[in-house]
């Protein structure tokens, strides 16, 4: 894995769209100007870099991590594959998914590792690991887990007083003791082979299944799609921030006031792109058991924004569960039947024109 040292600058000359910076150690003091910054970013991109989060020595650790898990022999990492049955936790090997309509496959394998089996180590809640994911579960991952866990669940306190529910109502949907999907991704991409155009999808455009979403990245490669445009723009990684977006559960919570936006992963751009690229997530969903609808009962705002909602997107009738087993098992290729698997695979935002 490229050191941090020794990576070639992210170039000038790409589109790339800003984001809010956010000063975690602003919003731990409840400042009023961090917090309207935040607002801000959850509104209308629903992305933003956050710093001062003090998780660094532990994201290092958990790239090693994956470096060690992703040099295991493929035959040995098959064993703890995710399978086509819609569980997102595992290992995921590179072609096991589609990027778009057409059936095209992904280029990236990663290593999810639940929330829960992190934190109930050495009992186990949902499934096995690869040896190198079992040596560093006290060490390395745990850690990661719970301070990941601490900083979303702050950003969504501040959101969820922000939206005037009533204190802990989007904590409760976020229970610790509630099995969830709730995990932590290490995500190898390889370099971008001959031929492979910066345009074509190692993961293709989509929103994130859960709430919140803590990204580490260090060569570019993410993009987003400019709010009400067809245009894609370059996240540029900056050293020491983290990236943060909202996901799926949190546009539906909020009658849609807070954005969870349509984004992708393509091969970094001109020389960043002859390096592997690696990314590190930790994703906080709600318990499996809740059911996502606008909580328009707890707050007038919300309820006013739900009413406005033409589409019924934010009426999903699904558990949380249910929500983000449909879209992993939709779009694993083996599943695929046509077009229209790909479609049902889709979150809040999809749009057959995003590739």
């Amino acid at each position: 894995m490229a050191r941090l040292l020794s990576l070639p600058p992210f170039p000038d000359d790409v589109p790339i769209h800003p984001l809010l910076i956010i000063d975690y150690e602003l919003l731990l003091k409840r400042d009023d100007a961090e917090i309207d910054k935040l607002w801000k970013a959850s509104t209308e991109l629903g992305f933003w870099y956050l710093k001062n989060h003090g998780v660094d020595p532990e994201v290092d650790e958990m790239f090693e991590m994956g470096a060690e898990t992703m040099r295991l022999p493929l035959e040995e990492k098959m064993q703890y594959e995710q399978g086509d049955e819609g569980m997102s936790f595992g290992y995921k090997a590179a072609g096991a998914n589609a990027t778009n309509e057409t059936g095209a496959l992904d280029t990236v394998e990663f290593i999810n590792v639940a929330k829960d089996d992190a934190l109930a180590w050495p009992a186990r809640v949902h499934r096995e690991y690869p040896s190198t994911v079992n040596a560093r579960m006290e060490s390395t991952i745990r850690p990661f887990v719970r301070k990941s866990l601490a900083v979303n669940m702050t950003l969504l306190n501040i959101l969820n007083d922000r939206l005037g529910l009533p204190e802990g109502t989007l904590a409760t949907r976020h229970k610790l003791e509630e099995p969830s999907g709730s995990e932590a991704r290490t995500i190898k991409n390889p370099p971008r082979p001959n031929g492979m155009t910066e345009e074509q999808a190692a993961i293709g455009a989509h929103t994130d299944f859960g709430s919140l979403s803590f990204l580490h990245n260090r060569l570019g490669g993410l993009q987003v799609m400019v709010p009400g445009t067809n245009e894609w723009q370059y996240v540029r990684p900056i050293p020491g921030h983290a990236i943060c977006n909202l996901g799926d559960a949190m546009a539906i919570f909020s009658g849609g006031i807070l954005r969870s936006n349509l984004h992708r992963v393509v091969p970094p751009p001109k020389e960043q792109g002859k390096l592997e690229r690696w990314s590190l997530v930790f994703f906080t969903r709600p318990g499996n058991s809740q059911v996502l609808r606008p909580l328009s009962e707890d707050c007038t705002m919300i309820a006013e924004a739900a009413a406005k909602d033409t589409t019924g997107r934010l009426n999903t009738g699904s558990t949380s569960a249910e929500w983000f087993s449909r879209r992993i098992k939709n779009q694993r290729i083996k599943n695929r039947t046509g077009p229209e698997t790909w479609r049902s695979s889709r979150g809040t935002e999809h749009r057959p024109s995003a590739a």
